[in-house]
């Protein structure tokens, strides 16, 4: 059975994104986004929120028509593309580039994905990754800490009232300071 992945970049503060939205915080260089990139390649799918899935799709599509851009970026924009995606929104009305809209987290619908033959299932998006842990649906959570300080923006775990034990599967660290912690939850 497939798993679901929570991969997530996240400050040594504990935050996702900094005040409205900011990434630029985010030290990805070409050794990261390389793994990134092969991580994102053995994928099955990816499911994202919203507002995740709205950041990706409007990069993303046409990010390797850019030849400034690095050749990691340039790669990934076809996985990306040609990924199988879900998005979790109750609003949108529709989605392009291979994506299905899921109006909620059904528990039943994520364990018939989980079924399904192919590679994990990577989520996205801290608030989406909320309610999946809370119905107990996260296999694994990534966490890449980057060694800065934002002081405020959107927190990574923002489930104050679950409980979760994990047991630490592997640690990584790259070349630019980002350190992998790879947590397994029971299941």
């Amino acid at each position: 059975m497939r798993k679901i992945i929570w991969m997530m970049s996240m400050s040594l503060d504990g935050f996702m994104e900094g005040p409205g939205g900011d990434l630029d915080w985010h030290l990805v260089d070409e050794e990261l986004h390389q793994h990134f990139n092969d991580e994102s390649r053995a994928m099955g799918a990816f499911i994202d929120g919203r507002v995740t899935w709205e950041l990706m799709a409007g990069f993303w599509p046409d990010a390797d028509a850019d030849p400034s851009n690095s050749a990691p970026v340039r790669e990934f924009a076809a996985i990306w593309r040609d990924m199988p995606k879900y998005v979790v929104s109750r609003s949108l009305e529709e989605a392009g580039w291979n994506t299905t809209i899921l109006r909620e987290v059904a528990p039943e619908e994520i364990r018939a994905l989980k079924e399904r033959p192919g590679g994990d299932i990577g989520l996205g998006g801290a608030r989406l990754a909320t309610s999946f842990l809370r119905q107990g649906l996260i296999d694994e959570i990534r966490v890449y800490v980057h060694p800065v300080v934002i002081g405020r923006g959107t927190a990574m775990f923002q489930a104050a009232d679950v409980h979760a034990d994990l047991r630490l599967a592997e640690t990584r660290t790259f070349g630019n300071g980002v350190v992998l912690l790879r947590y397994a939850l029971p299941g």
